[in-house]
């Protein structure tokens, strides 16, 4: 179950699609517009094929987010210690990494691997593959800049511990420093994470059956697109209050040592 806040939201969303599908009426006389609930409407044999269609690109959703963030979280904390290395040539590869894949908009990025990758080294990924590479380029850019901060957030006589405990560079890190900063960096991941699961939507272009390339091609064969896509915006308010709903509470434990 979902918190008392996502609860309040989740409600009024509820609340204004039932009063739409109620009073299609009132609505067209303001409006204009013939709204067409029936092609949602779960107690319809059609409605109810719909929906299960919809439902059915939520599993897509979340396994490409999902996929594309554990994959970002590794390459960020990798472009981050990188960057926190005493060597130039590794923070100058860094900082060039984080201000490159920040500086393309992943739409672009996303149609470049799809398309050039091919060309440039005849690597043909299927849409699934580009999706999470190009999700995960674009998101750990700003992954590494929170791992940095975090990072550097831990108070120096930690690592000097640390030291004159004889501990290696690795096992510092390991042992002593990511510990404490991940109880730091923990809420801007979870902002990371709700970031990947909105610009998943962007794999539709390529055919990703996820939940917007779904209401697409329900909104071909209906032409229903206001009802379509509102549901569609409920399917993403439910799924990022979850994820906000799953990231407090792990806060919480890590905050309590539960």
């Amino acid at each position: 179950m979902v918190g008392r806040e996502e609860i309040t939201v989740l409600r009024w969303w509820l609340l204004a699609a039932a009063a739409l599908a109620a009073g299609p009426a009132a609505a067209n006389e303001g409006s204009g517009y013939n709204w067409g609930w029936y092609v949602v409407n779960p107690f319809q044999d059609k409605g109810w094929s719909n929906l299960k269609f919809l439902a059915e690109g939520a599993g897509a959703t979340l396994l490409v987010s999902v996929c594309a963030i554990a994959l970002s979280v590794v390459l960020g904390a990798t472009v981050a210690l990188a960057g926190l290395s005493r060597r130039k040539t590794l923070n100058r590869l860094s900082r060039g990494y984080v201000e490159l894949f920040r500086a393309i908009p992943l739409l672009v990025l996303l149609l470049w691997v799809f398309y050039g990758l091919p060309v440039i080294i005849g690597l043909q990924l299927g849409v699934f593959a580009t999706g999470v590479l190009s999700l995960a380029l674009s998101d750990s850019a700003f992954e590494a800049e929170v791992f940095r901060a975090g990072i550097q957030s831990v108070p120096k006589g930690q690592i000097e511990a640390a030291k004159s405990l004889g501990l290696s560079w690795a096992q510092q890190m390991r042992l002593v420093v990511l510990p404490q900063a991940i109880k730091v960096i923990l809420p801007a991941l979870g902002n990371q994470f709700v970031y990947v699961v909105k610009m998943s939507s962007l794999i539709s272009v390529i055919g990703l059956q996820e939940l917007t390339r779904r209401a697409n091609e329900l909104n071909v064969s209906e032409y229903r697109p206001l009802e379509i896509y509102t549901l569609l915006v409920l399917e993403y308010l439910i799924l990022i209050l979850i994820v906000s709903y799953l990231v407090r509470r792990l806060e919480r434990r890590l905050a309590t040592g539960n």
